[in-house]
């Protein structure tokens, strides 16, 4: 099987470590990285490191590509991604003791033909079997179904796919008649399409369950420190592992993405599936940049996890 992301709004992401954010003050850096990135090049750096065959498609701007290029060589990525004419958005995080604030852009613009292109190539580039995840915001220009399309044409084609989207892009996804075999919101964006302004766990609970009788194989609701939820056909679980000493939890969701297209590459039952999800988001987050540390290290973390079992209505 091999996996296949989609990122329609990549982005470099240029990280600025500060002692103390104070609005409206000026500050002195404490530390600066560049990194090439965009949720789908994000979960295929890590797959890359799992030792995962994955292939990256897209839409790059050719004036600042050089980043994208040297991580994809660097790590054996294959680069499907189409290049325009522009430069791909810079994204600034500041990262203090008390957190990250994220700073995005909308990205470049673009239009149907483009969006189009890259749909015809990743049709005709995946297999019977293959994974795709499709993960992200959309740039201005792109329709807001163009994930619920895709859906139904790699549904019809034989592939799994995994959404991870927001806002109006996952509205239209899980409103259409074909839904993706897995998807992953975190707890404000679940609740956002139900309309919702915030919910507990039994509701959680019961949204997830709702969507896998309507055809969601696996409803993944990450939760920041409480953990997330896991829920399938099989059952429903919480899994948590403790963090301690993080100040940055940049890429964490898609790290925890990247798990998923892992074990489900390796049919994991849900509690391993559980296990391994959550170890990738939590080795993520001592590393800079898109990277896992060393494979023991994930496979140790995995049995640190903890599991409850959950009771759905």
């Amino acid at each position: 099987m091999r996996i296949h992301t989609v990122t329609f709004n990549p982005a470099i992401d240029h990280t600025i470590t500060l002692d103390r954010l104070i609005p409206g003050e000026v500050h002195r850096a404490r530390a600066v990285r560049r990194n090439a990135g965009g949720k789908g090049v994000n979960v295929a750096s890590c797959l890359a490191d799992w030792g995962a065959d994955v292939v990256v498609h897209g839409l790059l701007g050719s004036d600042n590509a050089a980043p994208f290029d040297a991580l994809f060589a660097a790590k054996g990525i294959e680069d499907r991604f189409i290049r325009v004419a522009g430069s791909t958005r810079v994204n600034l995080k500041l990262v203090d003791d008390a957190g990250t604030t994220d700073i995005n852009l909308d990205g470049m613009a673009v239009d149907e033909a483009l969006v189009a292109k890259v749909v015809s190539q990743l049709n005709v580039a995946v297999r019977s079997g293959d994974l795709v995840a499709l993960s992200g915001s959309l740039p201005p220009g792109c329709p807001y179904d163009v994930y619920a399309a895709m859906v139904a044409q790699l549904r019809e084609r034989g592939c799994r796919v995994l959404l991870d989207t927001s806002g109006l892009p996952l509205k239209h996804a899980l409103d259409a008649p074909v839904l993706p075999h897995v998807i992953k919101p975190n707890r404000s964006e679940l609740a956002a399409w139900t309309g919702q302004a915030a919910m507990d766990r039994a509701g959680l609970l019961a949204v997830a369950a709702d969507l896998c009788r309507r055809g969601v194989e696996l409803v993944v609701i990450s939760m920041g420190e409480e953990g997330a939820l896991f829920v399938s056909a099989q059952g429903a679980v919480r899994a948590h592992l403790a963090l301690a000493g993080v100040a940055s939890t940049v890429g964490a969701g898609d790290a925890m993405v990247a798990g998923l297209a892992a074990g489900l590459a390796d049919g994991l039952p849900l509690e391993r599936l559980a296990r391994l999800a959550t170890a990738f988001a939590v080795g993520k987050l001592g590393m800079a940049g898109p990277n896992l540390p060393e494979l023991g290290a994930v496979r140790a973390l995995a049995q640190e996890v903890s599991l409850s079992a959950m009771t759905m209505a």
